[in-house]
Order: structure tokens, then sequence, then C-alpha cells
């Protein structure tokens, strides 16, 4: 009889499976009717009723909310109990517009049986007519009495200034000379001894190294351990799987 060969079993290895981490499941709600977790309670649901589509049913045809029912009618009808209410006032009418005593100032009536002062009143203005063209008084004005023009009297005597003459008078520069403003004093290095004189170099930059070098703010001294005792320090290594193959070095025959 020949053997039969069994193949081995694959055993399934958890590192090669990619399912999904535990944030991938969600527990079942418990609100509403649809999917409830069955573990729990279900309180009873219920729902809205969906609007007719029909035209006569509108939501103007109806009172809302806020319809008023007046409080005296009930089921049976209106109650008998009376009810009052009180008018508003009264316009007056035009025969009752009798005045008040503060209306009258008697102290403005003359005394009866007295007589009476002479009282005169001013007329209003009357329209001129075509024939009335005169001027008035305030049209005509007297002749000046300044000056050589006034008639019907003796003028006295009577001056002008004239305006300054460029010739022949005090002002007039007969010899056409420039005046003393008009030169400058001379170098006293011309007629003297010269004084030393000076110039003014420009900026001259120091030779140096441009390069950029760390400040004091960059070193940390308190890091040394090479002169100074340090504490034992420790490190994680990586997490290595547990089926790959580990390194041999040694092989002996």
């Amino acid at each position: 009889m020949a053997q039969t060969e069994t193949k081995p079993k694959n055993i399934p290895i958890a590192a090669k499976e990619t399912g999904p981490g535990p944030g991938r499941y969600a527990l079942p709600a418990t609100v509403g009717f649809q999917k409830h977790d069955f573990t729990k309670t279900m309180k009873p649901a219920y729902s809205f009723g969906v609007r007719l589509e029909n035209p006569m049913f509108k939501a103007g045809f109806s009172p809302g909310p806020g319809y008023f029912i007046d409080s005296s009618i009930s089921r049976f009808g209106k109650d008998g109990t009376p009810s009052y209410t009180i008018l508003g006032r009264q316009k007056d009418l035009n025969a009752f517009k009798t005045p008040a005593p503060g209306t009258y100032s008697p102290e403005k009536v003359h005394p009866q049986g007295e007589r009476h002062a002479p009282a005169y009143s001013m007329g209003s203005r009357t329209r001129f007519r075509k024939g009335d063209t005169v001027p008035a008084p305030n049209s005509y004005s007297l002749p000046s009495l300044l000056g050589s023009r006034v008639p019907t009297l003796y003028a006295s005597a009577s001056y002008s200034m004239t305006g300054r003459a460029k010739t022949g008078s005090f002002a007039e520069d007969l010899a056409k000379a420039p005046g003393p403003g008009r030169y400058s004093s001379a170098d006293p290095n011309l007629y003297k001894r010269k004084q030393p004189a000076y110039s003014m170099l420009g900026r001259s930059y120091m030779p140096g190294d441009s390069t950029k070098k760390p400040g004091p703010g960059a070193h940390r001294p308190e890091q040394v351990s090479c002169n100074k005792p340090k504490a034992p320090s420790f490190s994680l290594g990586i997490r290595h799987s547990e089926y790959i193959t580990p390194l041999i070095i040694d092989v002996t025959d």
C-alpha cells in the first residue's frame, strides 16, 4: 500500500494579519429604533406625520397655536355673566365751548361812566400816484468844502505831494561806483604765512575673518561629562519580530 503524503496545515500567523484595529469597531446606538443595541431596553418611539400635498390643506386655512379663544365661551355656549366696558372720553361739542373765568381780563376794560383820554391810531401808507415823482429830501447833497473845486465859495490854497525823482535828488549816484558791501575781504593766506591744511580720509575697515562663529550661548558646559562624574544612562532598543532569523556567526561543521 502506498503511503499518502500529508500536507502540513497552514497555521495562521498573527504578525501577518493586517486586519482593522480596535478603533474600527463601534458600539450600536441606543437612540432611535433603527440598529438599536439589543442588550439595552428600547423606549417607545413616535414619528411626526408628513405634510399633505393636497392644495385644499394649507397652513393658512387652519388656525395656529396662537388662536385666541374667549374665556367666556365654553362647550355649552356663552356664559350669562354680565360684562361692562368703559367708553372713551367724548369730544367737546361746538355748542358747549363756553370760555372759562380765566379767559376774561376785566382790568383792561375802562370803568363805565368815566371820560376817555383821546386815542389816536396810525394809518397805513397810501400808494403813490404817478404824478408824485418828486425826489425825497435825502436825494440832495451839499457840495464838498475841501479841495480847489468849491462852487460859490472861495477856495484856499491846496498843495499836492509828488513822487521822488531819480534825477537831481540826494539819492542820485553821479559816480556810479559800487558801495563798500560789494567787496569781499581777501584771504589772509595770500599776504601772510600760509597755515597748515589737513584733509579727512575715507573710512577704512580693519582686516578680519568674516565667517560666522558661535556665541557664548551656543555652548552648554553643563552637558560636558569628560572631566566630571556622570550618572548611568540607558536607551531603549527597537522591537524585533520573533519570526526573523537570528544572525549566526560561529558555524560548526
